[in-house]
């Protein structure tokens, strides 16, 4: 049985990054970014959007598609047992490639409107369901804060309900996994890897490098490096603080793509 009989057209949709390969077996790619990896900074750096886009999504579709490739050779042999084992494998990494689709297109520059209040029917559903954008902005931050381990926290449309709901989901599950009927608007990565690394000085510093700037700090006189603390002072400094991270995104969150959203269903 070919994957396409298996996944459905809307799974495969432009956005997520796919590509063709033998025997009709659809696999996926990294989906290029709608802005570059710097654009964000101060509220997520250069360094930790490249890394999290170029490792960690990338890593989620080479296992992806391993692991569909796997399916669908276990499928065509009628491997039963595999085909089972490979559930977990295709729900985790299918997720966090989903997961991350969405993530990227959640955030956007503030010279291009990051951070704006949503217009349109969205804010008025915001007001209608929270009561105001503060309040929607701080129950998700509370709840994304207060997962256990990894995961996500969302702003999805309960299609049936016709109402907006604030949802969690552990690991790289997506949303939909909370209901069929859920659509997401806006997720929020709280994995560590989404802002652990971030310090001050705006990229990914070493143990021997910060070591190095220690003794020259000792050696050096202490004005060369007052500018340095200067300038280090307009960055964000998150390492493993994840209600600080989640303080500072909504400052880069493209409020205009959930709207978008919100009205292809709501038209």
């Amino acid at each position: 049985m070919a994957l396409r009989t298996l996944v459905s057209k809307r799974t495969l949709a432009t956005g997520l990054g796919f590509r063709q390969q033998l025997r009709g077996l659809q696999t996926f790619s990294l989906p290029d970014l709608p802005y570059d990896y710097g654009a964000l900074d101060p509220p997520i750096s250069g360094d930790i959007m490249q890394l999290h886009h170029q490792k960690h999504h990338q890593t989620y579709i080479t296992n992806y598609n391993k692991a569909l490739e796997q399916l669908d050779d276990a499928i065509s042999k009628g491997d039963a047992p595999t085909v089972a084992k490979l559930h977990s494998a295709i729900k985790f990494n299918g997720g966090g490639h989903i997961n991350h689709s969405i993530f990227w297109k959640n955030l956007t520059p503030v010279r291009e409107g990051g951070g704006e209040p949503p217009k349109g029917s969205l804010g008025w559903a915001i007001d209608t369901n929270f009561g105001s954008l503060d309040a929607l902005v701080k129950r998700m931050s509370a709840e994304g804060a207060a997962l256990q381990g990894s995961g996500w926290v969302w702003l999805g449309v309960d299609k049936e309900l016709k109402r907006l709901v604030v949802e969690t989901t552990a690991n790289q599950d997506p949303l939909v996994s909370k209901g069929a009927n859920l659509v997401p608007l806006l997720g929020i990565d709280v994995w560590e890897h989404a802002y652990y690394l971030q310090l001050k000085k705006g990229f990914i510093v070493r143990v021997d490098e910060l070591l190095y700037m220690n003794v020259l700090k000792s050696l050096l006189p202490p004005v060369i490096f007052h500018d340095i603390d200067v300038l280090e002072s307009h960055f964000y400094e998150y390492k493993n603080v994840r209600p600080d991270y989640l303080k500072n995104i909504w400052k880069v969150i493209n409020w205009k793509y959930a709207n978008d959203v919100y009205e292809k269903e709501y038209p």
